[in-house]
């Protein structure tokens, strides 16, 4: 895992690098909930915690390489973010329906996706959501 700090104590980042592995989820989920606990967010673990097994399950679920999970707070929400190395849309044609999809987009403030390609052979794709502070 990776905190940077960027601008001072409410703006954080952190990254949670995992192998293909559906254990790797409760992993990510187990991680997000101390990282929102020691940040004083506990308003946001129940939904922060949906929203990142989704993501990150799908990524592992639907791809057959590593995946990563990365959280970052603004001071004012938090933007939860999967990383995967399959560059294929999300919700693609070999994903009936796409039901995580239907909850991330129930249960998150605004949610997108990216291809990822950084030059050096890295490819994928990246599927964010994000949460507004809890009260």
């Amino acid at each position: 895992m990776r905190n940077t700090h960027a601008t001072g104590p409410s703006t954080w980042e952190y990254t949670l690098y995992v192998p293909h592995d559906p254990r790797a989820v409760a992993i990510a989920r187990h991680t997000l909930t101390r990282v929102l606990t020691t940040h004083r967010l506990p308003g946001l673990i129940d939904d922060a915690s949906l929203l990142a097994s989704e993501l990150l399950g799908n990524a592992i679920r639907h791809t057959e390489g590593p995946a990563a999970l990365k959280l970052r707070h603004n001071g004012r929400a938090l933007r939860l973010g999967a990383w995967d190395t399959d560059p294929t849309p999300p919700g693609g044609p070999t994903v009936p329906d796409g039901y995580g999809l239907h909850l991330v987009d129930a249960c998150a403030d605004d949610w997108g996706w990216f291809r990822v390609n950084t030059g050096a052979g890295a490819a994928g794709k990246y599927v964010w959501c994000e949460l507004g502070a809890a009260d």
